[in-house]
């Protein structure tokens, strides 16, 4: 048996591809760059992985709004392929533009099963870009796969559309009612709170959901981002782990794959 294959977009401004394929291969996966214009060519392609990633950056240079353009694109070119690939179980992750581009083009939370948009990512409150480490708080209750095992993470976020809003309140009951918000952002010490904790202003402090199978994660912080010790900004001055924190998301994706999709 081989490793899961993991199957990471680039192209047309996504900049995280290289440490996101880096974090997988890290963890046992066989990742490869994958660039959009090739899989838009043969959408078929998808059939040959077992997770597909849309990593952060800036597609399409936030024309419109953040991800907006490249779920268009997307939806049109590949979205009867990537739903397929969604409905046989297998698993896709949407880091910071990708969770933008999952939610507008329907992937998350998809409650109705019509892979319609009843979320969004926008503007943060502060009205500027943040650059920032956050702390998290990761929902035990959720049905996530990425998350099994971890019960709080210290992640950046960089982003200047990270903030989660429904108008429907009957939409934010139902992901909250179900588990299906996977992190909420803290303050040190793992309490609810607003600004700079909260770096965007998102209803209920939402850093990240899933849907209700759990196989679709997306979130607004760089798991990828902190793929070693040295990555931590104050790796010099005090403990931290022995390993990033962000390996662990990876590492139960690609564990779930071992055991359920080859």
């Amino acid at each position: 048996m081989g490793k899961p294959k993991v199957f990471v977009l680039f192209g047309f401004g996504i900049n995280c591809d290289y440490e996101t394929q880096y974090a997988f291969n890290v963890v046992g996966a066989e990742a490869e760059r994958i660039h959009f214009n090739e899989l838009a060519a043969a959408p078929e392609m998808l059939q040959d992985y077992h997770i597909f990633v849309i990593p952060g950056g800036f597609s399409f240079g936030d024309d419109i709004a953040s991800g907006k353009v490249l779920a268009n694109k997307l939806r049109t070119k590949v979205g009867d392929a990537l739903h397929r690939f969604v409905e046989q179980g297998r698993l896709v992750l949407g880091i910071c533009n990708g969770f933008q581009v999952l939610v507008k083009m329907g992937l998350l939370p998809n409650l109705d099963g019509d892979y319609s948009q009843s979320a969004t990512l926008t503007y943060n409150d502060s009205n500027k870009f943040e650059d920032r480490w956050v702390y998290l708080e990761v929902n035990r209750r959720s049905p996530c796969v990425f998350t099994r095992g971890i019960e709080c993470m210290y992640l950046p976020v960089r982003h200047g559309e990270g903030k989660f809003f429904v108008e429907d309140e009957a939409v934010l009951r139902t992901l909250e009612e179900e588990g299906l918000v996977v992190f909420r952002y803290t303050d040190p010490w793992g309490r609810r709170a607003g600004y700079p904790w909260n770096p965007n202003g998102s209803v209920n402090n939402i850093a990240g959901i899933c849907n209700r199978q759990g196989t679709v994660l997306g979130m607004m912080p760089h798991p990828e981002a902190y793929n070693h010790p040295t990555n931590h900004p104050r790796w010099t001055r005090e403990p931290v782990p022995e390993e990033g924190e962000g390996l662990r998301i990876f590492r139960n994706a690609v564990r779930y794959a071992e055991r359920h999709l080859m």
